[in-house]
């Protein structure tokens, strides 16, 4: 949406979680509304979530090793998300993005470059 790349740092958890993004400018209140507009579009779709194994030095098109710890030898978990992303993973995952819930961006802010989205997951 914002023509960044793929958030910086990010950690989920069962109901809440915070992502950062690089940004060139801070965002406008309705910006961060769209955002979850488009997420929780995105999880509406009930895309499937797969998950496989490939060697770390042969991984899927779009999988950055970059962020896997370095000790990370041999196979790597990739999570698949229908045709929406797919990312080595070590984490839980559900079955179908529709499992997820409602998406709420619960406050954010900007400190130049970094955007910090903090968000919770709701019942659907």
């Amino acid at each position: 949406m914002f023509g960044c790349p793929r958030s910086g740092k990010a950690h989920v958890e069962r109901r809440k979680g915070r992502c950062d993004y690089a940004l060139g400018a801070a965002p406008a209140e309705g910006d961060i509304r769209e955002v979850e507009r488009r997420v929780n579009e995105v999880i509406g779709r009930c895309l499937p979530v797969e998950i496989s194994f490939a060697d770390r030095d042969l991984l899927p098109p779009g999988v950055d090793a970059g962020k896997l710890p370095g000790g990370v030898v041999g196979a790597v978990r990739v999570v698949r998300i229908g045709d929406y992303d797919v990312c080595a993973c070590s984490g839980a995952h559900v079955r179908n993005t529709g499992e997820i819930g409602r998406f709420k961006v619960v406050s954010y802010d900007y400190s130049a470059p970094v955007l910090r989205l903090r968000f919770k997951l709701e019942e659907s």
